[in-house]
């Protein structure tokens, strides 16, 4: 069986990234892989590094507010490159005002904070059940 690869990924100007560097980590020691963008990443350079290191799921992590400016962005790059089948999910500090527009771009699922890590892991097993 494949292991699931998930890029996590950090859109936008935030300067934090604890929440998502502990995601990354218990995704990490659930058996998957993962590849970490780092801080300060472009729409463009996040939907580049997951096409080319073939990933299954993107895992976006914001807490500027830019969300609304930024993930549809994201989305609109996966359709226009033919990589829509790349699951999408985020988490951090979004208004559940906003969730029902992101999921209605295709964001999965959206994680708020003091979420358990276990529900992204589960989340993410019940999307691929395929894979490790």
């Amino acid at each position: 069986m494949k292991k699931l690869r998930v890029l996590i990924a950090k859109p936008g100007l935030d300067g934090h990234d604890r929440g998502a560097k502990v995601v990354a980590h218990a995704l990490k020691d659930a058996g998957m892989e993962v590849i970490y963008t780092g801080l300060r990443q472009t729409p463009l350079q996040i939907v580049n590094t997951a096409i080319q290191e073939d990933v299954n799921a993107i895992g976006l992590s914001i807490l500027s507010g830019a969300h609304m400016r930024l993930f549809p962005e994201i989305m609109r790059l996966l359709k226009e490159r033919n990589a829509s089948d790349i699951l999408v999910f985020a988490g951090g500090v979004i208004p559940e005002n906003d969730v029902p527009k992101l999921r209605e771009i295709g964001i999965q699922r959206v994680f708020t904070p003091g979420t358990p890590t276990d529900e992204v892991i589960d989340f993410l097993r019940s999307k691929f059940p395929d894979r490790v």
